[in-house]
């Protein structure tokens, strides 16, 4: 299919399932060309051809790792093949490691670092000069809740990871806002995607009540509409609002001590 010059660019990452193929799919309906990216060629390029078909879109699929070095070349280098530029960036991509860190490889915490941290960054750098040159752009940092929330045992470098998202994304829009670019940090609780299964805590997750968990698609309608509306940080869901009021006003002795005791189950030792 040929691509049109009128029609924007949405690059995700992650794409090949859950939140990631939420906004595809939600981009596609809105009218974007997409460039799908992950590690499941398979996956991506079957997803590419549903929405194609289903909304008359260009969509290609370019398999990465990001957890590589300089892992965003061949995403940026494959999209500048088509002759084409990135319009909305969402940097999905992502993945948690329940084990305690030291008993974890350092390659497996650096793959972390790489994919969550380095990455986003990597595109975010080198699509906004293009974005800032043509007027306008957007950007969703898919951060969390957790970044709310103070460190506990199991998980170690994601809350990290995750505020860092949320205080990157305050940072690029207090420096490209007036330039057009609006960017967003979506901040979700309980979601159901693929991302428990992935790291073997998925029989955990089940045991959280049902009330606290939102669909893939509910949160990505929530990230774009922020980030339509120029929101930086968002947070979908009444009960994570509130939960993240309380993760900052507590006292943080209070905080910690209650994270400590509710993230225990989710921490699979050594």
């Amino acid at each position: 299919m040929t691509a049109s010059p009128k029609r924007p660019l949405a690059l995700v990452t992650g794409a090949s399932s859950g939140m990631g193929a939420a906004f595809a799919r939600a981009y596609a309906a809105r009218g974007h060309d997409l460039c799908l990216t992950a590690r499941r060629l398979d996956r991506l390029e079957a997803l590419a051809a549903e929405l194609s078909a289903a909304h008359g879109i260009e969509a290609f699929a370019v398999p990465a790792d990001l957890g590589g070095f300089e892992a965003e070349r061949p995403i940026l280098d494959a999209i500048a093949a088509r002759g084409r530029h990135v319009d909305v960036l969402v940097n999905n991509a992502g993945f948690s490691i329940p084990q305690s860190f030291a008993a974890t490889p350092w390659l497996r915490q650096r793959d972390f670092l790489m994919t969550l941290v380095v990455a986003p960054c990597a595109l975010a750098h080198a699509v906004i000069p293009g974005m800032v040159e043509r007027g306008g752009g957007k950007i969703i940092n898919v951060a969390s809740l957790a970044g709310f929330a103070p460190g506990a045992a199991g998980h170690s470098l994601y809350p990290g990871a995750k505020s860092l998202m949320i205080k990157f994304s305050q940072a690029l829009d207090a420096e490209y806002r007036a330039k057009g670019v609006a960017v967003t940090a979506v901040c979700p609780g309980f979601t159901r995607t693929g991302f428990a299964e992935a790291n073997d805590t998925q029989h955990l997750m089940d045991e959280a009540p049902r009330m606290f968990w939102q669909s893939a698609e509910t949160v990505v309608e929530t990230a774009i509409r922020a980030n339509e509306l120029g929101r930086v940080v968002v947070i979908p869901g009444w009960h994570n609002q509130l939960a993240a009021a309380l993760l900052h006003y507590l006292p943080q002795g209070l905080v910690a001590a209650a994270v400590r005791r509710g993230s225990a189950k989710y921490h699979l030792g050594d």
